[in-house]
């Protein structure tokens, strides 16, 4: 009888290795070898072979596949997606669903990525549905789907299974349109002689459904877990092997939900989704300017409106910014929703610049509703509220701004101004400051806003605090 091979797979990245370690040489990570047990088992009977079952419906896609074909032979057509019923689901997929995807979706713990899965396909009556679950018993879905308001749909079928290979067995049985597996981290194969959720179990399970998904044209949406550094559970492989995978963010206590794409082969990753969390489940929020903007701040230092743009959707944030005599020797300086060493940067050229001097202050960021925003038309209203805080002036009403701030304190062009400047006016802000050089090329006569054109920080807060 052959004996089981010993292999050691980085937890961080998937490098494999025949011997253990200590540092990995493809990521630099230290003592992130894990010791699998590689079992030699017959071709036939393996998950992975089962993950290739034939359901009737092969796209034409997994038809050629293992064949040579000439460029110029392959269709360019985009295949019709599915529609999930979700505007935001369907931004942040790129159009909908793709037959023959595989989706991860991953999130921190009670955060609703279940809620989400279920009232999404609750919604689907057109569709047959399989909802695999391994961590919920039937009695406790049953119950969340009671909250959620919904039709009565008789395609939706639950399955509470651990087993991989059962799993194929009522695939095969009931011929779903849609597989939702909650999660991969509780399923395990009889191939793999190692618990539920180790690093072999994951990657096998999620090669088999792979091969399922691509051979069949039906899509699998996959529930992951997140690890204590909020990175998703398992190994990195796990990551290269899915079409997409889809980060949700928040704080459980907090009622605004982000739903971000981390990768995604069928469209952009700069695409953002916003639901609010309530008692029936998950509300999506169309217009997130009008929840992101503070509504009395009247007459408050330290707050400051930008115009930013996540994917292809241009929204309101607010800024807010405290600055305060540093309590002890080293001040502090602390952001949210914003990069930390950017933030620095900002504070260097608000020093050396313009001549405010806050080495001695501590400096607090927060950007408003749990967002975490990456635009770097975002500096001008950091700069802007550090300012209003520091000498405790309030930003007027009505003035918002967009620009990106360089080294020399130069303000540079952000791109889609006309975006950004529509959707401040459709929110009614009168005034606007702006980079000067998008102006050229630029019809100011379409817009009923007042626009300030700046080209360095000074301007700006000239503008602002006169």
């Amino acid at each position: 009888m052959a004996k089981d091979k010993i292999a050691y797979v980085c937890s961080n990245c998937g490098q494999e290795s025949p011997k253990w370690i200590g540092k990995c040489p493809a990521c630099g990570q230290w003592n992130t070898f894990k010791e699998i047990k590689v079992a030699p088992t017959s071709p036939a009977k393996t998950a992975a072979t089962r993950g290739g079952l034939n359901t009737g419906s092969i796209s034409q896609t997994a038809a050629s596949a293992g064949r040579i074909l000439r460029l110029r032979d392959i269709s360019a057509h985009d295949d019709p997606r599915i529609d999930m019923h979700d505007g935001e689901l369907n931004r942040v997929l790129g159009g909908g669903l793709v037959p023959g995807s595989i989706v991860l979706l991953g999130g921190e713990p009670g955060i609703g990525k279940s809620t989400l899965s279920l009232q999404t396909m609750l919604r689907m009556p057109e569709k047959k549905i399989l909802y695999v679950s391994g961590e919920e018993s039937a009695h406790q879905l049953k119950m969340r789907a009671e909250r959620i308001p919904h039709e009565e749909n008789d395609n939706f079928l639950i399955l509470c299974e651990n087993s991989l290979e059962h799993i194929f067995d009522h695939i095969k049985e009931v011929q779903p349109e849609l597989v939702i597996i909650d999660s991969i981290q509780t399923i395990m194969t009889e191939d793999v002689e190692s618990s539920a959720g180790s690093i072999a179990q994951v990657r096998e399970c999620a090669s088999a459904l792979l091969r399922f998904a691509k051979s069949s044209g039906v899509p699998v949406i996959l529930i992951g877990h997140i690890t204590k550094e909020g990175s998703l559970a398992g190994p990195k492989i796990l990551e290269h092997i899915v079409d997409a995978v889809i980060q949700f963010e928040g704080d459980q206590h907090y009622m605004y939900r982000i739903l971000r794409s981390m990768k995604n082969r069928f469209g952009s990753t700069a695409e953002l989704g916003i639901y609010e969390m309530q008692q029936n489940g998950l509300r999506q929020v169309s217009n997130p300017s009008e929840l992101l903007l503070t509504q009395d701040h009247d007459g408050l230092s330290g707050i400051a409106i930008s115009s930013a743009i996540e994917g292809v959707r241009p929204f309101l944030v607010e800024t807010q910014a405290l600055v305060s005599t540093a309590a002890y020797g080293t001040p502090q300086r602390s952001a949210t929703g914003f990069d930390q060493r950017r933030l620095n940067m900002l504070l260097a050229v608000l020093e050396k610049r313009v001549g405010f001097k806050l080495m001695q202050k501590d400096v607090f960021i927060n950007i408003a509703g749990g967002l975490r925003v990456t635009d770097l038309a975002m500096d001008l209203s950091i700069i802007a509220a550090v300012l209003s805080s520091n000498v405790d002036t309030p930003i007027e009403a009505g003035w918002c701004m967009a620009g990106e701030v360089g080294l020399s304190g130069e303000v540079r062009p952000v791109n889609r101004i006309e975006q950004r400047i529509a959707e401040a006016e459709k929110l009614g802000f009168t005034d606007m400051i702006i980079p000067k050089y998008n102006l050229q090329g630029f019809d100011k006569k379409k817009f009923h806003i007042a626009l300030h054109p700046v080209r360095k920080v000074e301007e700006a807060l000239r503008e602002l605090f006169g």
